[in-house]
């Protein structure tokens, strides 16, 4: 046994060396540093924040870089590292009304006070490769305008006036802490927010899409996107007061709903919400999409057997880093298991070749 684990560990001290040079790759080609892909790669640096529960692009950028680019095992080299940060306290419930945006766009009204803002978006480009890109030391054009620094409104709350959209209730005590604490189910919607925030992009995302193809029973209005940076403050007990600490750029997105009412509710609009790290807004509507299908049992809204009204389904598959690891493991030793199966299955075909041998020869006797 001695010498069959220090061969074990030979072959992954091998491994971890033959993956460190797959990761350099050829080594006439310049290596890749970390601020490139920070700055290069700001969309794939922005989810592995938003999903791995920590905005710090730095990090994340390197996390892509020690895992070849694998978005899901970067995400969870940072969940790992989180873990080992000491918790100093939490900031106040950021102001997204205060937003400097840089982009701002809304597809329920077309003059909104504030005005869209288009921003940087893949929303009008051609989807042709641009081979210009594979030539070295081209610099981009200089957008015009600056980022909007004046507080900017949201949308709903011009339906807010009217009293056509729902309000929203603010809970007093703290929310429970899904990096912390395990889900426990039923889940109140802060912590729903919280497991649809960290959950797989390309899960919401399909879960998101079966309620546009009539999986959910909701049609939705994109009522705003927004992106930009903003304040983040934290209360220091020996002044008494919040200060600033920084800022960090999010996406908000509330979707717009028909709700048709019910005995105590009038007809209206109800919300569907989502905000994420960075610029990474299919997720955000993704996940105002899901939100708003698993409120339907609170909102007394007929629910389907679709997958996205079944919170349980929905927040239990939608980790990436749970799902892959349960995937994963089974391509780890389970030699016993599989003899002892092995074994079984021998058993009962041996079983039933006697059975068939007996029933044979009471045959010939007949």
């Amino acid at each position: 046994m001695y010498v069959a684990v220090k061969g074990g560990e030979r072959a992954i001290d091998n491994a971890h060396a033959w993956l460190a040079e797959e990761r350099r790759g050829d080594t006439s080609v310049a290596e890749l540093t970390v601020p490139q892909i920070r700055e290069q790669l700001a969309l794939a640096v922005n989810r592995v924040m938003t999903e791995g529960s920590l905005y710090d692009p730095d990090l994340a950028a390197l996390a892509i870089k020690q895992s070849r680019g694998d978005l899901i095992e970067a995400i969870f080299l940072i969940r790992a590292y989180r873990t080992t940060l000491p918790r100093i306290g939490h900031s106040e419930p950021v102001e997204t009304d205060t937003m400097a945006c840089d982009r701002r766009v809304s597809a329920t009204f077309k003059d909104v006070p504030g005005g869209q803002v288009l921003g940087p978006t893949f929303d009008y480009t051609h989807r042709l490769l641009d081979f210009k890109l594979m030539a070295e030391g081209e610099l981009p054009a200089a957008a015009e305008g600056e980022p909007r620094l004046e507080p900017t409104p949201h949308v709903t709350s011009f339906l807010n006036k009217e009293g056509l959209i729902q309000g929203e209730e603010h809970a007093e005590v703290m929310p429970p802490d899904l990096t912390r604490e395990p889900l426990e189910l039923p889940a109140n919607r802060a912590l729903r927010l919280q497991a649809l925030t960290r959950g797989d992009e390309g899960f919401i995302l399909s879960m998101a899409y079966s309620t546009q193809r009539g999986y959910g029973n909701s049609h939705a209005f994109v009522g705003e996107l927004r992106i930009g940076k903003v304040a983040v403050e934290m209360e220091v007990p020996e002044l008494g007061f919040a200060i600033e600490v920084g800022e960090v750029e999010l996406t908000e997105c509330e979707t717009v709903n028909k709700f048709a009412g019910s005995k105590v509710e009038p007809p209206q609009f109800t919300r569907g919400y989502g905000l994420t790290f960075g610029q990474t807004e299919r997720k955000a509507i993704s996940m105002a999409l899901v939100d708003r299908s698993l409120r339907s049992k609170e909102l007394g809204v007929e629910v389907s057997n679709s997958p996205a009204h079944d919170e349980e389904f929905v927040l239990y598959h939608c980790d990436n880093i749970q799902a892959t690891g349960f995937l994963e493991h089974i391509k780890l030793p389970h030699y016993v298991d599989f003899q002892s199966e092995m074994e079984l299955v021998r058993k009962m075909r041996a079983e039933i070749a006697e059975a068939e041998a007996g029933s044979s020869v009471k045959e010939a006797a007949e």
